[in-house]
């Protein structure tokens, strides 16, 4: 309803009591402000201060849309200084989203060297599939999200730029003393006679059934574990075995043997997704997620 520049004007004249003198002071002429302050009490339905012999002082009136004014005026200069550092990319809030092993420790490298280089900028991290990711970027609720191609490529989302990461390639977790524990690589159709393990539900495709079906094969058990270290204490105990892609290689216990699998397509691609306008904050946690993809060590213990 009310003009910003009309509210400062008020608090101008408030402050100064004095029409002429306000005028001077906002280089405005006095009867430019007799004018402007006239109709804003038009708008607030009547008078806003008592004109008298020597200036002006706020009626009842002028006091309650002053002390409104104030808090107005003094909310907009915080978001201007706001707005100033989060568009240098030194400050405000970043919403970071990711799928759930690269939150392993791909982003929280890249994190940590973010908070090293840029400590105003405070992150809020969540954690959900690609489609969920793409979409929260569409809609303006996440400012960077670290997604994959998997199981049928990327989401065609306007208003979303994508950047390749890294492979993740596909590993088996043995327990020690396995058959194949030794055998650093070998084709995934020798474990056809294994118990699996798994996280997903439903009728959603599932990298394991992908995988087994290219080796020729349907899994003759599956285990269905949510998270990951239930998962490695059924590999552990000798009950199954379960693929990892690498960016969950460091979360494997030393207790268990990481393999690779002969076949080069067990993988998927990883990208980095920001809207078309991201922010400077969001660009630099990018270049620090492609340096961090492009140095990782996803792979230790036996596999080789």
């Amino acid at each position: 309803m009310f003009e910003n520049d009309a509210l400062r004007l008020l608090v101008a004249v408030a402050k100064c009591g004095s029409f002429t003198q306000a005028a001077v002071r906002l280089n405005y002429t006095q009867s430019a402000v007799s004018r402007r302050i006239a109709a804003l009490e038009q708008q607030a339905g009547g008078p806003l201060f008592d004109r008298l012999p020597r200036g002006v002082r706020l009626t009842p009136a002028g006091r309650a849309l002053h002390r409104h004014a104030t808090e107005v005026l003094d909310r907009l200069v915080r978001a201007e200084r706001e707005l100033a550092v989060l568009h240098a990319g030194q400050g405000g809030l970043l919403h970071v989203g990711a799928f759930a092993t690269a939150n392993i420790s791909l982003v929280p490298g890249a994190l940590r060297l973010l908070r090293d280089t840029r400590p105003g900028v405070e992150v809020a991290a969540s954690e959900g599939p690609t489609e969920t990711l793409m979409r929260r970027l569409t809609d303006g609720a996440l400012d960077l999200a670290v997604v994959s191609d998997y199981p049928s490529g990327l989401p065609q989302t306007d208003g979303v730029t994508t950047t390749v990461l890294c492979d993740d390639e596909l590993f088996v977790v043995l327990p020690q003393g396995h058959r194949l524990a030794e055998a650093g690589t070998f084709d995934l159709r020798e474990l056809r006679d294994e118990a699996w393990l798994q996280s997903a539900y439903g009728d959603r495709p599932t990298m394991l059934a992908d995988a087994c079906a290219r080796a020729g094969f349907t899994p003759r058990k599956v285990i269905r574990i949510a998270e990951w270290t239930g998962k490695f204490g059924y590999v552990a105990a000798g009950l199954g075995v379960a693929l990892v892609p690498s960016l969950a290689a460091r979360a494997v216990p030393d207790t268990l043997v990481l393999c690779r699998l002969t076949d080069p397509a067990l993988r998927r691609i990883v990208h980095v997704a920001l809207p078309t306008t991201p922010l400077p904050a969001a660009l630099e946690l990018r270049d620090l997620l492609r340096a961090a993809a492009g140095t990782r060590d996803t792979v230790h213990g036996p596999a080789r």
